[in-house]
């Protein structure tokens, strides 16, 4: 063959991918079909084995939980098999961070011989959904997940979409892969254990999306922000439910559902939260520092007039009466040059967006624009503005 000439294929295709959010109550009573049935929605009436994990946060207010998915699978047994029982491991970012317990997870759907068709039931918050579902997104090139998130910032963010995440030296969801689910299930009864911080974490993601996709829902948002600060359940129903919509719309319809361009609107907020978070160890937690995040960048945007002032106080007093906290010392930390710690944290997001740095700003209520570059004194005179809202 002559090497003076090339020949070059285009490959191009196109793959469809489809999954059910559902939104009930008390799914694991044997009674309720609801699991069963969205295991077997394929319609192949056989009996499928399932591997169940369960967040040890959960069961710290729901002991009988392994004993509880046992019954159900009991009580479903001609269409389900547990593959061994059911397995608790750590919840928070200590199960993202741990190496090797991850590859014990992938050993453990070895040893059980789960099939490419086989089904990882994960039960428990946004970390543990995040960890064991990329564990199972690499064997077999993935096995079948059903998420059951158990955290309100799960059941309206993370466990609604189709990426899973690992932390590696010290950075934040620095190893992951997109792996659609086989399905989400939000059951909303795992909301009245969760403590106060959990609960609030969750709302902090749904203005995330409110400030820069639906201003009906930022309205809502701010109209309802004592109630959701007082734990009202079916207003914190209401706010998930259209939280995950938004979610779930942005992913079917921006045109990069598996993010190979810079844009990431949904990160509105993220690039300080992220940093925010490691830089605390984890004890700040991430809907806590999304919560700053948004407070920062919109002060930010104000200050670029993106946005109108009584709009970003409108952003504030609504995260303040929902029962977010908006200051951390973290955020004044700085290197031995006197440079902001946190600005570090502008460079993480860039490598984690590939190419220029691309962060998402509120261009009013409701709508969205991107800047490549911050400049590192105004985001420091944000972070003094936020800190004199004290």
């Amino acid at each position: 063959m002559s090497t003076k000439t090339t020949k070059t294929i285009q490959q191009s295709f196109a793959a469809p991918f489809d999954y059910p959010v559902t939104f009930s109550r008390d799914v694991l009573a044997p009674a309720n079909d609801l699991l069963a049935e969205t295991i077997d929605r394929l319609g192949e009436k056989q009996r499928h084995r399932v591997s169940v994990f369960i967040d040890a946060g959960v069961t710290k207010t729901h002991k009988d939980l392994p004993k509880k998915v046992e019954l159900y699978f009991k009580a479903h047994a001609k269409s389900l098999e547990l593959a061994a029982a059911p397995r608790v491991v750590p919840g928070g970012e200590d199960v993202k961070g741990d190496g090797m317990l991850l590859l014990g997870v992938m050993n453990s759907f070895v040893a059980q011989r789960l099939s490419r068709h086989g089904f990882v039931l994960i039960i428990g918050g946004g970390a543990v959904l995040d960890a064991i579902g990329f564990a199972a997104s690499l064997i077999h090139r993935g096995l079948r997940v059903i998420r059951m998130p158990t955290t309100a910032l799960a059941q309206c963010d993370s466990g609604v979409g189709v990426k899973t995440s690992i932390n590696w030296d010290g950075k934040k969801n620095i190893a992951g892969t997109f792996a659609p689910p086989f399905a989400v299930l939000n059951d909303f009864d795992w909301l009245d254990s969760l403590p106060d911080a959990e609960w609030s974490a969750g709302i902090a993601e749904a203005f995330k999306v409110a400030i820069i996709k639906d201003a009906e829902f930022f309205t809502f948002l701010c109209d309802h922000a004592a109630r959701l600060k007082s734990r009202d359940r079916a207003v914190l129903e209401q706010t998930i439910v259209r939280c995950a919509e938004l979610h779930l719309e942005h992913i079917r319809t921006s045109g990069d559902p598996f993010e190979y361009g810079s844009a990431r609107p949904l990160d509105f907020g993220h690039w300080a939260a992220h940093k925010l978070e490691a830089m605390s160890k984890y004890r700040i937690g991430h809907g806590q520092a999304v919560a700053v995040g948004i407070a920062l960048d919109s002060i930010y945007a104000a200050k670029q007039k993106w946005i109108a002032t009584a709009e970003l106080d409108r952003i504030l007093t609504g995260l303040r009466a929902a029962g977010l906290t908006l200051w951390y010392p973290e955020l004044e930390n700085t290197d031995k040059k006197g440079v902001l710690d946190l600005l570090a944290g502008l460079q993480d997001f860039q490598e984690h967006l590939g190419g220029e740095l691309c962060v998402t700003f509120p261009r009013g209520i409701g709508q969205k624009m991107e800047a490549n570059q911050l400049d590192a004194a105004e985001v420091r005179k944000a972070i003094q503005k936020l800190k004199s809202e004290i």
